[in-house]
């Protein structure tokens, strides 16, 4: 119980960080001329949204799938998002129509040798991993293909939002390999063991409305003309998480993800460490004088 202890305070310090400057871009998200070169692009939402980030896959020839630039500049991205302390919530979603991620780059994949696909994969599985740890909370939007590592980083989020046109799908036993990057750990805590073999054995597509009928995402929606209803919702869900205290939402979050880890009696363990470093905040008061007054209340994340 030590280690889980200490990696509990670990965690849980992850909501102190420099700030950052931002750009700041209206509630499309979609990229200006000088970005669309780039294919990742974080941009941070301003006025009633501010404390919403949006991360843009950008990588239209190749239906960005994962290759070695792209994984270079999502660690780049990942790393200054993990140090805005002014970021509340993060929409991870595609700037290229009718697909999310459609997973490794093949013919990238093609050209290496057995020790390279290896690292390879070993940086896609950390990225993931990269993902799921952020402090606040990620939502993936999903308005198109998520396939392979595609699903895999949508597994990584919090929460998934998904069109009813979406394809996705855990497809690598159709290539002869196995999800390489957390698919075969996470899916089976989202979605149950028995399903998630069924799927990855199979690999067999779902759509929108089949994901959620297995609780594979937590709201489906029908596609716009414009082609981004999922991002839509996933805007509208962080808008609700938004005005709610920025402390106590990341350490909901680290209670709940490493609660999920161990047993219902270390887990209480964990949710009473995490209660601890809430008692003294100045934003816990505050939420206790809004209530009294029936005012809403202004949090500052201190």
């Amino acid at each position: 119980m030590v280690s889980l202890v200490a990696s509990v305070r670990a965690t849980s310090s992850l909501y102190h960080f420099c700030a950052c400057t931002a750009r700041t871009l209206t509630t499309s998200a979609m990229p200006s001329p000088k970005d669309e070169a780039k294919e990742v692009i974080v941009s941070y939402l301003d006025g009633k949204d501010n404390g919403i980030a949006v991360l843009g896959l950008n990588r239209p020839a190749a239906r960005n799938s994962f290759g070695k630039t792209l994984i270079s500049q999502l660690n780049e991205a990942l790393t200054s998002i993990r140090q805005n302390n002014k970021l509340r919530v993060l929409i991870v979603r595609s700037l290229v129509p009718k697909v999310f991620c459609a997973g490794a780059d093949l013919r990238e994949r093609f050209k290496m040798d057995n020790s390279e696909v290896l690292r390879f994969v070993s940086s896609l599985r950390e990225l993931m991993t990269d993902v799921e740890t952020l402090p606040t909370p990620v939502i993936s939007a999903i308005d198109g293909t998520a396939l392979g590592g595609g699903l895999e980083l949508a597994l990584a989020s919090d929460i998934r939002v998904a069109s009813s046109e979406a394809k996705m799908g855990l497809v690598e036993t159709k290539l002869a390999i196995i999800p390489g990057a957390g698919g075969t750990q996470r899916l089976p805590r989202i979605i149950g063991v028995a399903k998630a073999k069924e799927l990855i054995y199979t690999a067999r597509i779902l759509d929108g409305e089949q994901a959620l009928q297995i609780g594979l995402v937590n709201e489906v929606v029908s596609q716009n003309k414009i082609g981004d209803a999922a991002y839509q919702m996933a805007l509208s869900i962080a808008r609700e998480i938004l005005p709610n205290g920025p402390i106590g939402v990341r350490l909901a979050k680290v209670a709940i993800s490493k609660g999920m880890e161990v047993s219902q009696e270390d887990g209480m363990e964990i949710e009473e460490q995490c209660y601890s470093k809430i008692v003294n905040t100045k934003d816990r008061i505050e939420g206790l004088a809004a209530f009294a007054a029936k005012r809403v209340p202004i949090y500052q994340g201190a």
